[in-house]
């Protein structure tokens, strides 16, 4: 089968490690290899994430190094392919892989519009407007404040509506969250989980998932530990009550999955590297019909690119 996995990290850990090779490396969850042995016609999205400790001037400069490893190391396999929009999608063959590029967090624009427009040039396709804290455009989930869009924020919705690019709700804080919904004419939530499940800052509430539902936006399950289960090692069964319960809130349509591969040390039991989506595909047959599954490894995402 397809899949659409809308989130990993593979960029920062290559940017911070330059002897990694995308072709095949232990250290990496994802890698070419798999990409190419897993599934049929894939697609991945590859984040721009720039850490707390790059100071505030090299924070673009450190985008453009990720940008540049992007097309330097990844887009120069022969079957990988850039996405920018649905119909690069329709022309991907068999065996040929989608590259979407993703910004995680708007700290690398400032408050510099003419950043933001850069990256959409570049390639990016999807914005999430915070990491975990505060910025110039929003609060982060685990931001004490809690406080909505700056007016800088406001703006940034605005562009991302205007380039058709995807304004991402995960890691904002619930206020800000609600402000998206209120402003964004494209939305997801590439990797969180829900928050009836597991009560972490990072997860949705029932709420907003309805709220993301009504907005036509895809939900990336992702397979983060600790936003799966409250201690505890955690597994596939895991990611399936998850499943269940976003379904059950209507979500079956516009479920999918953001693993959050190599943005995270400790790995599920049974899911620890793209590889072993093949052990998911198999658990998601036995409890979900195929076009079911379908729409959750590739179809839901894929519908809402634009």
């Amino acid at each position: 089968m397809n899949i659409f996995d809308a989130h990993c990290d593979v960029l920062y850990k290559m940017w911070r490690n330059k002897k990694i090779n995308f072709q095949y490396d232990q250290r990496l969850h994802v890698d070419y290899e798999s990409l190419l042995n897993t599934g049929k016609k894939n697609i991945q999205c590859f984040a721009i994430y720039i850490p707390e400790s790059v100071h505030e001037q090299m924070q673009f400069q450190t985008a453009l190094e990720m940008i540049d490893i992007f097309y330097q190391k990844i887009l120069s396999k022969k079957l990988i392919k850039l996405v920018q929009n649905r119909n690069d999608i329709e022309e991907l063959k068999d065996g040929e892989i989608g590259a979407v590029l993703t910004l995680e967090g708007c700290e690398a624009i400032g408050q510099d519009l003419t950043k933001l427009r850069t990256l959409f040039r570049l390639g990016v396709r999807s914005v999430g407007l915070t990491w975990n804290y505060s910025n110039a455009v929003a609060d982060g989930a685990l931001e004490p404040r809690g406080g909505g869009l700056t007016r800088f924020g406001r703006h940034v919705v605005q562009e991302n509506n205007a380039h058709h690019v995807w304004t991402d709700v995960s890691h904002l804080s619930e206020q800000a969250f609600w402000d998206v919904i209120e402003l964004a004419d494209y939305v997801i939530a590439s990797h969180s989980n829900a928050k009836a499940l597991c009560h972490h800052p990072r997860n949705l509430t029932d709420q907003q998932i309805d709220a993301l539902l009504k907005k036509d936006a895809s939900i990336g399950v992702t397979f983060v530990p600790e936003f799966l289960k409250e201690g505890g090692t955690a597994g596939i069964k895991d990611v399936l009550l998850h499943i269940d319960h976003i379904c059950a809130l209507g979500g079956e349509k516009k479920l999918g999955f953001g693993s959050d591969f190599d943005g995270i040390e400790n790995t599920l039991i049974d899911l620890k590297h793209y590889r072993d989506y093949e052990r998911l595909i198999e658990e998601l047959l036995k409890h979900y019909s195929e076009k079911l599954v379908v729409g959750f490894l590739y179809e839901n995402f894929k519908k809402r690119f634009q």
